[in-house]
């Protein structure tokens, strides 16, 4: 079965040190996942991010289809960098490492998400016309919403 990877940099105008505070909250993915997911998180967001971590999600992806979404931070370098993976969930394979660089006048953020998609070849074969498009659509929008909570570089 084919892993897949999609890699996104943003470069924002603030300090590594908020870029930090936001992004390893849990209880921020739902500002900046669409609406239209029905983002809602069951459990595991009421401490500060840890290894080991469990988070339970409810997301709505495609179709309407409500899904359970268990992930669990499996590595934490505090100001650094933080890596989820899928326990339980749509994907055969989730594993998404976020890091945190300063730079001058902010903070390149780095997202690199290796995925597996479930299914077979018939999974392969929905992944260019409908996952690719999806995950892009939802980082897409993610970068438009840290820009309007942080501003543009």
């Amino acid at each position: 079965m084919k892993v897949y990877t999609l890699y996104k940099k943003q470069l924002l105008p603030i300090s590594k040190a908020e870029a930090w505070t936001f992004l390893s909250n849990p209880k921020n993915l739902k500002t900046i996942t669409p609406d239209y997911m029905g983002f809602d998180i069951l459990s595991g967001a009421d401490r500060p991010m840890f290894a080991g971590q469990i988070i339970q999600y409810i997301v709505t992806p495609i179709l309407g289809i409500k899904t359970k979404w268990v992930t669990e931070i499996t590595h934490v370098v505090d100001g650094e960098y933080f890596v989820d993976e899928q326990r339980f969930g749509p994907y055969a394979l989730w594993h998404h490492k976020h890091f945190i660089k300063e730079i001058d006048g902010g903070v390149e953020m780095e997202d690199i998400i290796d995925y597996k998609v479930p299914f077979g070849i018939l999974g392969q074969l929905v992944q260019p016309i409908l996952v690719k498009p999806k995950l892009e659509e939802i980082f897409n929008y993610r970068t438009k919403k840290l820009e309007e909570l942080f501003g543009t570089f």
